[in-house]
């Protein structure tokens, strides 16, 4: 009997869902493990392998603990019968194999330090062991099914392309630009509104969220107004003055671009002299609010402006493929302002919200890169589909999105998040996840954008998270 293809109408359960589904699982398990021990599920329930007591409202963690263990058994089998189904089909490749064998001999391993876990108490260094075993475990599914869902021939361009910046006469040729109002007041809006798309606002929600997770990590309830108001008002101006910069040193390949081409400074809306004096009025307000803070909060400010405007906007994006995954620090430095905002210094789960931050950036911004392959082609970055084929950047998609739900899975084991952020991290997860395993089967401009708004809720959500759950402790 032939076997039905990975993506084939059949009554049977396609492999790939079927893969997806226990990375769904395993991962589930592993932030139900996070949260355990927040929950001091393990004192709840010192037997194994069930708990002698039924969980009630009044027990929460009791209830961890035996959702945790519930959930275990559900997953190996889902598990085991993934791994037999590679065997018996003739369309798998070896290297996912190989990965099912890894997760499959780990599991085991997993099920017994979590008795110890459980015997024990959460004595050291069980729980440590327990966690990395099943993350371990969710990195093996996770290039299991990337390593499945990669074409068989890939699209990868045999030379790397020739990316030329945008010649001289290019550069100079103007753009239309808008017509002003006749009316005074028409023409005043029409050019406060340039320089405001000049601050790239669309930005500003998001990375101010991460700051304010920063915020709530490192003081929790008694996080202040003031601290709120001077983090958040610093940080705005410090993305606008990143986003003017961003905006004049780009002005040549925008007019290439038709995603950017009607941007201010590329129409001649804004003066480039007129837009750097107001990029350097916004950056010197933003380390005049942070220094109201602190010292380290102005320096990482500073930092954050340089390098989104400096090193990423004229050096990373025009010159390497890893653009977006190194320019990812950017997104990341306002965890670290936050965090610093309250405490003057930088501490651990600060640098681990950064990690998350960082690692989501490519899983992100790689959906952004397919939708608009044609498009960076002509501006002349070197975008990862642009240079590696779209085949790999999709492959890359789901590696870097296994490594941004691990990373928050260490930001809860570092910090006392409870469930609201298990939750939020679990079901806005997997959405993410089905999002990229269906661009996988689409390959298409719709399905890039879906996944790329899929990873805006996720991290959105996930920064809420955090600040709701650190406020309530």
């Amino acid at each position: 009997m032939r076997v039905p293809s990975v993506f084939g109408a059949t009554g049977r359960p396609r492999f790939a869902t079927l893969l997806a589904s226990t990375a769904v699982g395993v991962y589930l398990l592993v932030v139900l493990g996070a949260t355990a021990a927040i929950s001091d599920a393990a004192s709840a329930c010192p037997s194994w392998p069930v708990c002698a007591q039924t969980p009630t409202l009044a027990t929460p963690a009791l209830a961890v603990a035996w959702t945790h263990r519930a959930v275990a058994a559900l997953v190996f089998v889902l598990l085991f019968v993934a791994a037999l189904a590679s065997l018996r089909r003739d369309d798998i490749s070896t290297r996912v194999r190989v990965a099912l064998g890894v997760a499959l001999v780990l599991y085991p391993v997993q099920v017994v330090v979590g008795a110890f876990v459980a015997v024990e108490t959460g004595a050291a260094p069980f729980p440590l062991a327990h966690l990395v075993a099943g993350m371990g475990i969710f990195a093996a599914l996770t290039l299991a099914l990337a390593w499945h869902l990669e074409p068989a021939e890939t699209d990868e361009p045999e030379e790397s392309p020739t990316l030329e910046p945008p010649s001289a006469e290019a550069a100079d040729e103007p753009l239309d630009q808008p017509p002003l109002p006749d009316s005074a007041l028409g023409r005043a809006k029409a050019v406060g509104m340039a320089y405001f798309r000049l601050t790239k606002p669309r930005l500003m929600w998001l990375l101010c969220l991460v700051a304010a997770a920063g915020m709530a990590l490192a003081a929790g309830p008694s996080l202040t107004v003031r601290t709120v108001v001077l983090t958040l008002g610093g940080g705005v101006l410090a993305i606008g003055a990143s986003g003017t910069f961003n905006h004049v040193f780009e002005r040549d390949r925008d007019k290439q671009m038709d995603r950017t081409s009607d941007r201010p400074i590329a129409t001649h809306q804004v003066p480039v002299r007129n837009a750097m004096a107001f990029g350097l009025a916004l950056a010197a307000a933003s380390l005049a609010v942070f220094l109201q803070l602190n010292p380290l909060a102005a320096v990482l400010g500073l930092v954050a402006i340089l390098f989104y405007s400096i090193v990423y906007t004229l050096v990373l994006k025009p010159n390497t493929v890893q653009n977006t995954v190194i320019g990812g620090a950017a997104g990341a430095l306002p965890a670290l302002i936050g965090w610093a905002a309250v405490t003057g210094s930088i501490g651990i789960p600060g640098v681990v919200l950064a990690g998350v931050i960082f690692v989501w950036t490519p899983a992100h911004f790689y959906n952004l890169a397919l939708a608009y392959k044609d498009d960076y082609e002509r501006g002349g970055f070197p975008m990862m589909p642009v240079v590696r084929g779209e085949a790999t950047t999709r492959k890359h998609i789901l590696l870097w999105l296994g490594a941004t739900l691990l990373a928050a899975t260490v930001l809860a084991a570092v910090t006392e998040l409870g469930w609201v952020y298990a939750a939020t991290t679990t079901a806005l997860g997997t959405v993410f996840l089905w999002a990229v395993v269906r661009l996988h089967r689409e390959q298409t401009e719709g399905a890039a954008f879906r996944a790329f708004h899929a990873s805006n809720a996720y991290l959105g959500a996930l920064l809420l998270a955090v600040v709701v759950d650190a406020l309530a402790l």
